[in-house]
């Protein structure tokens, strides 16, 4: 008697990781949709100055922001003018955008370094990036992303961080770890304009304390983790 064959079979993906899978996509391009090509709210000319205006936006408003820059920048429109410029001097510009001493240190010793060991310019390498005074991650990724059109990975502000876990796309409140959720499951193409994107629907629908839901493109594919279920299902 004739023994059959084994045929191989090739491992197929689960139903559940195929749907969410195509669930990511339809994020993905419902806010590239809805917001075509949308880049950073900070007004800048140039890596440095929106190095200098990344740096001033911690828990300030871009809007804020955009009104003092043009001063700072007026002023000091140079890493090299800015390493020598007065403290008192630039504190008294940064005053209105809060923290104003924490703020004009990490712009001075920021300025300061990039003369001192990269000639003046920006580097466009996260790793050298972070180890400049008052950046982070999220200044880094903003800067490369926008600047310089480098995916370094996905910038995670309030709306992001906020939306990301409604959406249920992350359970995690640390920047860094939804960072890391993101980067995996978005491709590295989508890694700039998608917290552009996100940004942008956080503003305009889904707003932190009043969210239109009904309005929101994104409803369709959107758990609302969090939320209470809407009046009308």
């Amino acid at each position: 008697m004739a023994i059959p064959k084994k045929t191989s079979r090739k491992p197929r993906k689960s139903r559940a990781r195929v749907d969410e899978s195509q669930r990511v996509r339809t994020i993905v391009d419902t806010l590239a949709k809805t917001y075509g090509d949308v880049t950073c709210a900070l007004t800048h000319r140039n890596a440095f100055e929106l190095l200098a205006a990344t740096i001033l936006s911690a828990q300030c408003t871009d809007e804020r922001v955009n009104q003092q820059t043009p001063i700072l920048f007026k002023a000091y429109p140079t890493p090299e003018k800015l390493a020598k410029a007065k403290t008192e001097d630039v504190e008294q510009i940064v005053k209105p955008l809060g923290f104003f001493r924490a703020k004009a240190a990490n712009l001075m010793g920021m300025a300061k370094k990039l003369v001192e060991d990269y000639g003046g310019e920006i580097p466009q390498e996260l790793e050298a990036l972070i180890t400049l005074p008052g950046v982070g991650r999220k200044t880094a990724n903003v800067v490369l992303g926008t600047a310089y059109g480098i995916p370094s990975g996905v910038v995670v502000d309030t709306h992001v961080r906020r939306i990301t876990n409604l959406l249920g796309l992350t359970t995690h409140s640390d920047p860094e770890k939804i960072e890391t959720d993101l980067m995996s499951i978005l491709p590295e193409t989508e890694w700039i304009d998608f917290s552009h994107r996100l940004i942008h629907h956080g503003r305009r629908i889904c707003i932190a304390r009043r969210p239109k839901c009904t309005e929101c493109p994104l409803l369709p594919v959107c758990p609302r983790v969090g939320l209470p279920p809407l009046e009308n299902g």
